[in-house]
């Protein structure tokens, strides 16, 4: 095995983009807040959009750009609003630091006279800390912009988003996102033929910090040549022969052959939560089945999924799911019974 690759910086950091220029696959965006550098006047904004699409290396960029390092710490304040949620954190650390009026900046960055506040997960914040941020936009408007960062956009209350300009992030297409792995494997000195290359695409499902994470973390067990089992290994997804055995003892019939692939996953430890994420892809692309079928099955996971996120037994959930698609698979009535 060829020898560790010693690192102390995390490469999501590393290679993390310092302009708003270089921010891959957001198009608008970037055209939007070039034109924001040029002339210094920021809106409000809300980024939204699935993980790992560049929403806060976007929010930090332009941060930075248009501060400079001299003035960033005292025009910037960053805060993950999943830990400072409440509706005190806007009634003192927000509101002190929107209250505070500043002068003209150095030459060299654009310096606008006002600053910025960071608000990471927004969408955890509490509709009442939400309402309280509310009024202090209104009243600190002309000394401070915010910029809200979030995945559901549907989280954050009406009364802000209307007062944001609002950009989407993309999920990144697999050529952009490949690309930039191929660029850091040259520059980590990392050997990744194809295949690996495609299975870290797709189990990062889009996500460009989950692929640099999982890249980083395979090197750094298995060295400079990683494999596609070596990316499955550091990713925690269930091998595909592991649901393979499942779905086929689903084809058979036979009660007893599920419940035997059944125990022997939970027995070797595998998420039944990622097994029905992966079961559910291999159902939608499924030719052999109708959509009856498809349909049937389908709901069944999202009910069991419903019941994990509950609480229910791991174990209980799956050979549920396992039976239901046999009787799906061998088209026998489902029988409904109401207490």
């Amino acid at each position: 095995m060829a020898p560790l690759l010693r690192t102390s910086q995390q490469w999501v950091e590393k290679y993390r983009p310092r302009k708003v220029q270089d921010v891959a696959h957001q198009e608008e965006v970037v055209r939007t807040l070039v034109n924001t550098l040029e002339t210094g006047n920021l809106p409000h904004l809300l980024f939204y959009g699935p993980p790992g699409t560049g929403k806060t290396t976007t929010a930090l960029a332009i941060a930075h750009q248009l501060f400079g390092p001299e003035l960033y710490k005292s025009r910037v304040l960053e805060l993950n609003a999943s830990d400072d949620r409440g509706i005190s954190i806007v009634r003192t650390k927000i509101k002190d630091f929107a209250a505070v009026a500043v002068g003209s900046g150095i030459s060299g960055y654009p310096c606008p006279p006002f600053k910025i506040i960071i608000l990471d997960e927004a969408d955890s914040m509490t509709e009442d800390a939400q309402n309280a941020l509310r009024r202090t936009m209104e009243t600190y408007s002309k000394v401070t912009r915010f910029c809200f960062i979030c995945n559901y956009i549907s989280r954050i209350i009406e009364p802000l988003a209307s007062r944001c300009a609002k950009f989407r992030f993309k999920p990144l297409h697999e050529d952009i996102m490949l690309g930039r792995i191929q660029y850091i494997c040259q520059e980590e000195g990392l050997d990744l033929d194809q295949e690996a290359l495609s299975t870290l695409s797709r189990v990062s499902e889009g996500d460009l910090r989950r692929a640099i994470t999982y890249l980083q973390s395979a090197a750094r067990m298995y060295g400079s040549s990683i494999s596609s089992g070596n990316i499955i290994g550091v990713s925690g997804i269930v091998p595909d022969d592991v649901l393979k055995r499942l779905v086929q003892a689903c084809k058979s019939g036979e009660f007893d052959l599920a419940h035997t692939e059944v125990t022997e996953i939970i027995a070797e430890g595998h998420p039944v939560s990622q097994i029905f994420s992966q079961l559910f892809d291999y159902v939608i692309q499924s030719t052999e089945m109708s959509d009856e079928q498809k349909a049937r099955v389908c709901e069944r996971l999202a009910e069991a999924d419903k019941c994990l996120i509950d609480g229910a037994d791991e174990y209980l959930q799956l050979i549920d799911v396992a039976s239901n698609t046999m009787r799906a698979l061998s088209n026998v009535t489902q029988e409904c019974t109401y207490f």
